[in-house]
């Protein structure tokens, strides 16, 4: 763990160290000898990372080292800041004798503070080589010179083992997995067949395996079966040669002769001899490396018996893994539901008292309790256990209940906890660490944006560069990593497949914090805890009052989040940015900040700058001297125009912009376009640009926009006719785009999008907004499109025959005035992987046809405020995949044949399990109700939303008319 800090910062200090890095000037030789000296820490501090994760008895001498490795770290960090900051204030070089003299200038003024570092370097390389010393003289091993695999043979007790033992009486939850399993075991083709439990540590992914190793039709199945224990430190010789001895016990028969003393190979063909003519069941508990499977399989002969082998791990790139060479299936083990929580919980914390049932008094705190173990087994077992041994008061119950993060740390009863679940994060790469770590700035139960988590581990420089790769698909590639090692959970799922939202269990989260607090490497500043001293580089600031924030002061901070805080005074903001000149992170969203000063510009490190839903209203000059800013974000903000200065910040990448004003009517004009000069072809670096208002730049700013070739996100609106044909000019150079979304200046604006003679390859999202002459070809050729959605196009020929064949069309929207024709038709196997369709605000269709095998994985349908069409459409009966259907305002006659008892065309939509009708009672978008055709009393239930489209404010695609649509719509419905 400790050696996350020194790994970092000596990949910070390899640029320093090129010969293009100038700033350091004569004294680049002391930096390389404390990026040498730091590297030979950082074997030892291996050592000791593993001998921390065994948590065996380390001396107070050793964590007192690892200690001041982690100050002395953090002190260069610090003075690499600084220093960059001080020489930067004193202005770039320039060229020819100007620039000579400038130059000469400039060497003057930096000398102090070259002067400066020079002084504090020196005292930092002797601090080092004094910690290296004494790391000699306590004679730390480092793991180049003995595997610390050793360090394995853990102390702490393993719940583990118990897990192998428990009764059938003490197993809750496990029935339905259990029997799916089995099945999946015993059934089946004659193949060798693989079938992997995956789950976080504690899901019980070792108890249900046991429960169905031991089952008895198993035993009547199989001619022979082996349990092995692999773990994370595994031999495997020591693995071969037990479950060769296990199958021959099975069949109460003699092991090979010399299965003892022979080489690998030899094993290995014993093995496979034994097992060519048998029906073989085998567990491998406890997987952690990919590449187990590629070894161990060729002692597992694929025979024609119907051999299985059941593996239990918390990777999904494991059991993905064995789909190269065998038959797989792969159960993710999900936690206890509420009722089988709370019975586990009563079993345990009740088990001698009160005949197994919580007291009445008890009740409330016990799930407040509960609900902290998210329905984890382990945390269940082991919490209820520890308050089995505690007075059944509510002062005992209130106590464990306030202090549980602090108690998984000490308390004996919870140690296998921490240590199950700290597995997985000591097993994770050292980028991987950071990234996992900084999920524990946001608040427990927080539903983090991906998106926004993404662009801000870029910030910290947590991501690494990955030929052919952006910034963006590397980070994206890190969160699939975590979600796969089962540390982060997914809470919300695009159509597309991309993870949206995630968040980390409640428990992960408390052991994150403790890791954090060990590090320095991030604190969380809260109404708990609103007082902090020490080292830190990254604040998060949860809930707390103005007072709190007014009295904080920390130079050193350089990453601030801010949520839950009522309170932004103008005046605090100058004083505010004083304090945090190092900053590189700032976090504002959501917070009643309206005001940023011109000392803004003074924060020459920040590369993120969130202010989102914020109320500031105007962008400062200074803004265009952050040299190192990555990422604006300013949606729905009162910010109607970006300073010049904006294209003086070569290295932005990230621009995402919307004007927001509360009295806005849904209509063509609602996303509010924010004015940006024209110049803007110089920012090379952006990839991401949303919601520029075409019309104020003109022609000048779209032909700009085709300088920048790296772009893979697009907006535009207020496009006119001549900004139109100028901007397909524009885009048949952005080969990066994968999204883009064009908006007219008004309804009857036509604009000309046909002249597009390469669109693209790589485009995935399109959205037009705006009258069109006719329908561009080139949409129908856009191999990877996976939304489509179009508004106020007027189309008069029927689009979907140009859709129909997209083959990775996934969403179609066609909204408010988007086609004016009376008929469409949807033909056999068209729309092949559509999962979403919506056609709403079609005044004159009034027919719709869909032959049978369209649609084949058809989901989502809406339809609404289409007048004219009175009955269900045909065909609706060939949609078996369709799970839900939405119609919204339709004609009268339209939903009485939809009535269960007395609609004549009920039978049509008789197999969709959800239908919901909504109706308009007030203007906004959020004035609607809703019906649901599958409740008996049809109750209605106003306004309150549980849901947005896809493609809102949390997620980097921008946003579209169909957010706040659907946003409206969407209401929780009786």
């Amino acid at each position: 763990m400790a050696e996350t800090v020194v790994f970092s910062l000596i990949d910070r200090l390899v640029p320093l160290l090129t010969p293009e890095a100038k700033l350091l000037r004569g004294i680049r030789g002391e930096v390389a000898d404390i990026k040498y000296e730091l590297e030979s820490i950082q074997s030892f501090l291996k050592d000791a990372d593993a001998r921390a994760a065994a948590e065996e008895d380390m001396s107070e001498g050793v964590k007192t080292w690892v200690k001041q490795v982690t100050e002395v770290a953090f002190r260069i960090d610090v003075a690499i800041d600084q220093y960059l900051l001080q020489v930067a204030q004193h202005g770039p070089h320039r060229r020819g004798f100007t620039g000579f003299v400038h130059k000469t200038t400039h060497s003057l003024k930096t000398l102090k503070p070259r002067h400066k570092i020079a002084s504090e370097i020196q005292e930092i390389k002797a601090s080092v080589q004094k910690i290296k010393a004494r790391s000699e003289r306590y004679g730390f091993q480092s793991t180049g010179q003995g595997s610390s695999s050793g360090a394995r043979n853990v102390r702490w007790q393993d719940p583990r083992m118990a897990s192998l033992f428990l009764e059938d009486v003490a197993v809750v939850g496990i029935e339905s997995p259990k029997d799916e399993l089995l099945g999946w075991l015993i059934k089946g083709d004659p193949y060798r067949t693989v079938v992997s439990v995956v789950g976080m540590g504690g899901l019980g992914k070792t108890t249900l395996a046991k429960k169905v190793y031991d089952h008895h039709m198993m035993r009547e199945h199989f001619d022979c079966h082996a349990w092995i224990s692999v773990s994370q430190s595994y031999n495997m010789m020591d693995l071969l040669r037990s479950m060769v001895k296990q199958f021959c016990k099975a069949r109460n028969e003699f092991p090979p002769e010399g299965i003892d003393s022979i080489d690998k190979m030899s094993l290995i063909s014993k093995a496979r001899e034994y097992l060519q003519e048998k029906r073989y069941v085998l567990v491998f508990d406890d997987v952690w490396e990919i590449d187990f499977w590629g070894e161990i399989e060729h002692a597992l002969p694929n025979n024609t018996k119907g051999p299985r082998i059941l593996i239990t791990t918390r990777k999904l790139d494991v059991a993905n893994f064995c789909k190269k060479s065998s038959r797989a299936k792969i159960h993710n083990l999900q936690p206890l539901p509420p009722k089988k929580a709370w019975e586990l919980f009563c079993k345990r914390a009740f088990q001698f008292e009160h005949g197994g049932h919580c007291p009445p008094m008890l009740e409330k705190l016990s799930h407040d309790i509960l609900e902290k173990c998210e329905g984890l087994p382990l945390a269940i077992v082991a919490i209820g256990g520890l308050l089995s041994t505690k007075d059944k008061t509510l002062f005992e119950w209130q106590k464990l209940h306030d202090s549980l993060g602090f108690e998984l740390g000490i308390n004996p009863h919870l140690a296998g906890v921490s240590k199950i679940l700290s597995l997985s994060f000591e097993d994770l790469p050292y980028n991987l660490k950071s990234c996992f770590l900084y999920l524990g700035m946001f608040p427990e139960d927080y539903s983090i944006v991906c998106g926004k988590l993404i662009r801000q581990w870029i910030a910290e420089g947590f991501v690494k560069a990955k030929e052919g790769r952006t910034f963006e698909e590397v980070a994206q590639e890190y969160l699939i990593e975590l979600i796969h090692r089962s540390l982060v959970q997914v809470l919300e799922v695009n159509f597309d497949g991309n993870v949206g939202q995630c968040r980390v269990h409640d428990l992960f989260r408390e052991i994150i914090l403790q890791k954090m607090k060990d590090l320095s490497f991030c604190h969380v500043l809260s109404k708990q805890e609103s007082h902090f001293e020490g080292l830190t580089r990254r604040m998060s600031v949860d809930g707390v009052s103005y007072n709190v924030l007014k009295g904080f002061e920390d130079a050193h901070i350089h990453s601030l989040l801010f949520f839950n805080i009522n309170e932004f005074p103008i005046s605090f903001m100058g004083k505010f940015l004083q304090n945090f000149k190092l900053a590189k992170v700032l976090d504002f969203e959501n917070t009643p900040l309206d005001h940023l000063p011109e000392e803004v510009g003074n924060l020459f490190h920040l590369r993120y700058l969130n202010l989102n839903n914020t109320k500031v209203k105007t962008l400062p000059n200074s803004i265009g001297k952050l040299q190192n800013l990555e990422t604006l974000l300013m949606w729905e903000t009162a910010i109607q125009e970006i300073p010049v200065t904006i294209n003086m910040l070569h290295k932005l990448r990230c621009l995402i912009v919307r004007y927001f004003d509360a009295k806005m009517e849904m209509s063509l004009n609602m996303i509010g376009g924010v004015k940006l000069h024209w110049s803007i072809g110089c920012l090379k670096a952006l990839t991401e640009l949303l919601n520029v208002d075409a019309n104020y730049g003109g022609v000048k700013l779209i032909e700009e926009l085709g300088k920048l070739s790296q772009l893979t996100n697009l907006a535009l609106v207020n496009l006119t006719r001549e900004t139109g044909r100028a901007l397909c000019v524009s885009i048949e150079n952005m080969n990066c785009l994968k999204d883009l979304f064009v908006s007219s200046i008004n309804e009857d604006e036509v604009i000309d999008l046909q002249p597009i003679s390469s669109p693209p390859k790589c485009l995935q999202y399109l959205r037009i907004r705006g009258r069109l002459a006719k329908l561009p070809d080139w949409i129908s050729e856009l191999q990877h499109l996976v939304s489509l959605k179009i508004y106020w196009t007027r189309l008069s020929d029927d689009p979907l025959i140009a859709f129909q064949n997209l083959p990775n069309l996934a969403k179609l929207i066609l909204g408010i005035k988007a086609y004016n024709g009376e008929q469409l038709q949807i033909g056999k196997g068209g729309f092949l992987k559509l999962k979403e369709l919506c056609l709403r605000d079609l005044s004159e269709l009034n027919s719709l046809n869909i032959e049978k095998e369209a649609f084949p994985l058809l989901e989502k349908l809406g339809i609404g405020d289409c007048p004219q069409l009175k009955e269900v459409p045909s065909g609706f009966q060939h949609l078996k995949n369709l799970k839900e259907l939405e119609i919204t305002d339709m004609p009268t006659e339209f939903e009485k044949s939809l009535d269960p008892e007395q609609g004549s065309h009920y039978w049509i939509i008789e197999h969709v399990p959800s239908i919901l009708l909504y109706h308009k009672v007030r203007k906004g978008v959020y004035g609607y109700e809703t019906h649901n055709l599958r409740s008996k009393d049809l109750e209605r239930s106003r306004g309150q939303t549980i849901n947005q489209d896809d493609d809102n404010k949390n997620n980097i695609s921008g946003d579209d008319i169909s957010a706040s649509v659907e946003k409206g719509k969407q209401v929780i419905s009786t």
